[in-house]
């Protein structure tokens, strides 16, 4: 009951913290439009149709609802650092609760903020033309948080292992952009370079933008969009697989790093 207690007031803090900062979440939502805003409708007429129906612009726009679930879940890890700074992670590290559900409510704490903060970003869909039926959500949003689950404990698992606020504004950087833009964000990855096929391939992140995009722009509209290994074309189950096992790694990873935590 400790644990459970333990990692509701964990999830409850990061969501608090969040909430009273309001430049935060105002500047995760505006990153995002502005790439779908300069780059969905600056390039849509030059790039053509990407498939029957599918202009840049929608292209792009599940893929942003992607690339938002993954900054605001990977960066999650700021809180663990910030805490570690000011010296209150030592104090939940020597509070009568497992250090296993100090991870786990950092995770759920940052993916679900980052899945509040997808769920913005699909409010906007009918200004880029995509008319979501409500037989839709029941099924992007567990999607959307599994994503954001797999990416947090990533985050949370870097995090630990990292003492300074510049240390981490760095590490995040150079593995959050890479990231971003050999995940599918802003170009199908089914006609790239070999070498840039190997890395789009062992990118996490680019499963989980496959799955977002298929179930929002349709799984048979984005056929030829979609990743393939070896000829095959990964469908949302098979996207929602390589997602899941990285996840459970992550969160592995994460809860024996704040087991080893001094």
């Amino acid at each position: 009951m400790n644990n459970l207690r333990g990692i509701y007031t964990i999830w409850y803090r990061d969501l608090l913290r969040v909430w009273r900062d309001k430049i935060r979440m105002a500047s995760f939502l505006a990153f995002p439009l502005l790439f779908l805003v300069v780059f969905g409708y600056g390039l849509s007429g030059s790039m053509g149709m990407l498939a029957p129906g599918i202009d840049f612009s929608k292209f792009m726009f599940p893929g942003i609802i992607g690339m938002t679930v993954l900054m605001t879940s990977f960066m999650s890890g700021v809180s663990v650092v910030w805490d570690r700074e000011f010296g209150f992670l030592k104090e939940v590290l020597v509070a009568p609760v497992s250090r296993v559900a100090v991870a786990a409510g950092k995770t759920l704490g940052g993916a679900t903020i980052a899945l509040i903060q997808g769920i913005l970003i699909l409010l906007f869909a009918p200004l880029f033309g995509l008319t979501l039926s409500p037989g839709i959500l029941p099924k992007l949003l567990p999607v959307m948080f599994l994503v954001a689950c797999a990416l947090s404990a990533m985050g949370i698992f870097l995090a630990s292992r990292i003492k300074s606020m510049e240390a981490h504004q760095a590490v995040m950087q150079l593995l959050m952009f890479p990231m971003i833009f050999l995940s599918g964000v802003f170009f199908p990855v089914n006609n790239v370079p070999a070498w840039m096929g190997i890395l789009v391939r062992i990118n996490p992140a680019t499963y989980g933008i496959d799955s977002i995009r298929q179930l929002v722009l349709g799984a048979q509209s984005t056929t030829s969009l979609g990743i393939t290994i070896f000829g095959h074309t990964m469908s949302i189950g098979d996207d929602l697989i390589v997602v899941a096992a990285f996840g459970l790694v992550m969160v592995i990873l994460a809860m024996w790093s704040f087991g080893t935590q001094e």
